[in-house]
């Protein structure tokens, strides 16, 4: 069973600023991620970003949240690995 994927207006912002190429490489990858999370092992972050994931494409991060008890993946922020931590 798959989670839903829900994205916070942040996200989809920075979607919106990506390049088509890299913007449908993102998507894909997190539609994976929803369909076989259970199978994943998730990245943790820590410090300033405790308790979020990160799912890595290429150069770029999709910083995200789970709730297994309802089966959500929230995404937070995406973009190139140079920036995303700041």
């Amino acid at each position: 069973m798959s989670y839903a994927v829900e994205y916070e207006p942040e996200a989809i912002e920075d979607l919106k600023r990506l390049s088509g190429n890299i913007r449908q490489r993102i998507v894909a990858k997190i539609n994976w991620l929803a369909e076989n999370f259970d199978q994943v092992q998730s990245l943790p972050l820590t410090a300033n970003l405790a308790g979020f994931f990160k799912l890595r494409v290429g150069d770029y991060r999709v910083i995200y949240q789970c709730d297994r008890t309802l089966r959500v993946i929230t995404v937070d922020r995406i973009g190139h690995r140079r920036d995303i931590y700041d």
